[in-house]
């Protein structure tokens, strides 16, 4: 059955995002291989990676002015990356407690609790737990 695999994410340094992602939210580093002028860097969060079926991030590096330009803005500025999470509260505290920067203060939508935050990317997420 078809499923999404994986996306990419343009990031300006491999080493950052890393570090950042593993580092300060505690995924997994499923993948790091260097190919040369670029790497194939995969990454999942925490239990994802023995979910079977869950997406994945690729760190993609930009590479010349058209990619650096999407670096954080690939999603036109709107959310474009939401991180679900079985315990809001214990992850958002988690989160700020590393330094993540949220946007706004949590809220309670019809769909669920919802928080908007941004990586060191520009890159805008929701951290979101479903109704």
């Amino acid at each position: 059955m078809p499923h999404l695999h994986a996306f990419s994410l343009v990031i300006d340094d491999y080493d950052a995002a890393i570090s950042f992602y593993c580092g300060t939210l505690g995924w997994t580093l499923v993948e790091d291989l260097d190919l040369g002028p670029k790497r194939w860097v995969r990454i999942c969060p925490p239990g994802a990676e023995t979910a079977g079926q869950a997406a994945s991030l690729i760190l993609a590096r930009a590479d010349g002015p058209r990619q650096q330009a999407a670096i954080g803005n690939q999603f036109g500025g709107r959310v474009g990356l939401f991180l679900a999470t079985d315990d809001f509260s214990r992850d958002h505290a988690r989160m700020l407690s590393a330094g993540v920067h949220f946007e706004e203060e949590p809220r309670i939508e019809p769909y669920g609790t919802v928080a908007v935050w941004q990586d060191p990317f520009g890159n805008r997420w929701d951290l979101i737990q479903f109704a």
